[in-house]
């Protein structure tokens, strides 16, 4: 306002009214965080590119190879990297998301690599070339790459927020690690999504549709299958499903299994053989979609073997797996509270449907042939690409998700009191009101469950609390309220409060082998403490690499024309050669660097001397006006 008690307003034409604040953050992009590949999504005005390299691929390996001279790699190249170094590379890490013990015993036989927890208990913990790594900080490189890419993508503008994918069925745990990591990635999340609702995001919004849709999402390590009605920009979820350790690693390992059966009975195979037994496995599988029969070749421990399989044999190889996710479809239907045939399209999502198998399956089951006019590996990017436009820019859609698993808490006699129901959609807040069961009690243990059967031990824990200051009072005349809320990103806090004097605890439910916020901070701390000394360590390897292309240069040239220095010039560069040489696996890059100068001094006019014989012999036996 102006002294004169005018206002001054800005005018801008409709539509074009900027974003408060959206020069002051980076830019938002969609984040498909996928076991096996990842993909990266940018929107504006709806308008969705899929950031690709410079080979104009979108999927980035979901793999991370962690190199002996400490730096990491991430893509194609680790993936490339599991047949000299297998030990060192760490792949499908999305199935230890937010898994403790217990998870991984029932996980075993199923992960291509060695893990271990500490022993007070906790988050499992990985091995990989002498460094001791948890998901949380694997995935967390996995999500740095992604920024890396997008930034590259958008010239180079800073990339500070994203929607990322997380499969329906993650409990909090997992969506709590998932977090995480993108803390760690230095990502701020602006909504976790459920990966099938952010195809039929991008589905919907594509196609204008209308009506029941289910969205069948097997991927790599994940299945889900969600059951949503789409009316007027509204995307509403019925019901969802599934499994969080099914998916085409499953099938990638029974084919590597029937391939190792092949080979010499009873042989011993190493955790890095069964990675490249996986390998081959998934090139075969991939193969198979387009052809009926094959042969491939597996060399473990210097010995090798060819085997061939058709695609009858992977069928029966796949088909357990195949049916598990038609069982989960049946029970969502029924959850959903309709009928198959009030299904109006099934839309696929994930590599693995590409399979033959897979599509007969679903379409025999919904009575429909699946949609297949968007691509299943970049759908769930581009939805979460839509989302995070909606969320920074403003959008006409409205998204209405789920949360998939009831929670409830823990009752005298060890009975599961359900309170928020599966398939209630999110963000909500649901209460009930419990009382004390001892005359005088003045506190009450909230114990948090994810409840599906009736008892505490069928049950999965997640929390633990005390609410004190209870008035003393006969056994059932209290009355605390415990209130459940999960938010939008499907993550859950619990409040209990006594009625009569107000008394409240709270609590955000974090497993408690999630990462605590301190070490979070110790983590973000060692990346900061550390960044100069990791910029040293990448300049030094490049000085090292340069010096060592110089060094072979000369060495080439040498050979072919020593003929053209004199005796004491060639004395000259094989001193600055072996100056060179003695210093290049050193750590002092200004010794390096001098090194590298001096030798380019040194063999000045050396270079000077081949250019003019090569020019002399260009011109050779040749006339002027030919030239």
């Amino acid at each position: 306002m102006s002294d004169d008690g005018l206002v001054l307003l800005q005018l801008h034409e409709p539509g074009e009214t900027p974003v408060p604040h959206q020069d002051e953050a980076g830019l938002a992009v969609g984040i498909d965080l996928g076991t096996t590949n990842s993909v990266v999504a940018f929107s504006f005005d709806t308008e969705v590119e899929v950031l690709k390299d410079e080979n104009g691929k979108a999927l980035i390996p979901s793999v991370v190879h962690y190199k002996d001279d400490g730096s990491v790699v991430v893509g194609r190249e680790a993936r490339e990297a599991i047949l000299e170094s297998p030990d060192h590379v760490v792949s499908s890490i999305k199935r230890l998301m937010g898994r403790g013990l217990e998870d991984v015993k029932s996980l075993a036989g199923t992960l291509p690599y060695e893990v271990e927890v500490p022993p007070e208990g906790g988050m499992v913990r990985l091995r990989v070339a002498g460094r001791t790594l948890t998901p949380v900080a694997i995935s967390a490189h996995i999500l740095m790459a992604i920024k890396d890419r997008a930034e590259q993508s958008m010239l180079g503008k800073a990339v500070t927020r994203a929607v990322i994918t997380v499969p329906a069925y993650f409990d909090d745990a997992a969506r709590t690690a998932t977090k995480d990591a993108a803390r760690l990635a230095d990502i701020e999340v602006l909504r976790l999504v459920n990966e099938p609702t952010a195809a039929a995001l991008a589905y919907g919004l594509d196609n204008s549709v209308e009506g029941l849709y289910a969205v069948y999402d097997l991927g790599g390590g994940t299945f889900d299958i969600s059951i949503l009605k789409m009316e007027k920009g509204v995307f509403q979820v019925k019901a969802t499903g599934g499994d969080a350790v099914l998916g085409g690693d499953d099938i990638d390992h029974a084919v590597a299994e029937h391939f190792l059966a092949q080979r010499q009975a009873g042989a011993a195979i190493t955790a890095g053989e069964v990675k490249q037994a996986l390998m081959t496995a998934r090139v075969a599988k991939e193969c198979l979609t387009g052809r009926q029969s094959g042969e491939w070749m597996i060399e473990l421990d210097g010995i090798a073997s060819r085997h061939s399989l058709t695609r009858d044999e992977l069928e029966k190889l796949a088909a357990p797996f195949v049916d598990r996710t038609i069982d989960i479809c049946r029970g969502v239907v029924e959850d959903a509270g309709i009928d198959v045939s009030d299904i109006q399209g099934v839309v696929l999502v994930g590599g693995s449907t590409r399979m033959p198998l897979v599509r007969k399956r679903v379409a025999e089951f919904f009575g429909l042939e699946p949609l297949s006019n968007i691509n299943p590996d970049e759908v769930v990017a581009v939805g979460a690409a839509l989302q995070a436009e909606a969320l920074t820019r403003g959008s006409d859609t409205l998204l209405l998700d789920v949360t998939p698993l009831s929670l409830g808490i823990e009752t005298m006699g060890g009975i599961v009191e359900k309170v928020i129901p599966r398939n209630t959609p999110i963000p909500v807040a649901m209460a009930q009101e419990f009382t004390t069961y001892q005359d005088g009690q003045t506190a009450m243990a909230i114990h948090v469950l994810q409840v599906e059967r009736e008892m505490v031990d069928q049950c999965r824990s997640l929390a633990r609390f005390v609410l004190r200051g209870i008035p003393p009072m006969a056994a059932g005349a209290a009355r605390i309220r415990v209130t459940f809320q999960v938010d939008a990103d499907g993550l859950l806090s619990v409040t209990a409060r006594e009625q009569t004097t107000g008394h409240e605890a709270r609590i955000e439910v974090k497993p408690s082998y999630g990462l605590s916020d301190d070490e979070i901070t110790s983590m973000l701390k060692d990346s900061f403490t550390h960044a100069s000394e990791d910029a040293f360590r990448r300049a030094l390897r490049e000085a090292q690499v340069e010096a060592q292309r110089l060094v072979e240069a000369v060495q080439s040239a040498l050979k072919e024309d020593a003929h053209l220095l004199s005796m004491l010039e060639h004395a000259h560069v094989e001193s600055c050669l072996t100056k060179l040489q003695s210093v290049l696996l050193g750590d002092d890059r200004r010794a390096i660097d001098a090194a590298m100068d001096a030798l380019s001094k040194g063999t000045a006019e050396f270079a000077a001397r081949r250019m003019n014989q090569s020019v002399q012999r260009a011109l050779a036996g040749k006339k002027v006006e030919e030239i």
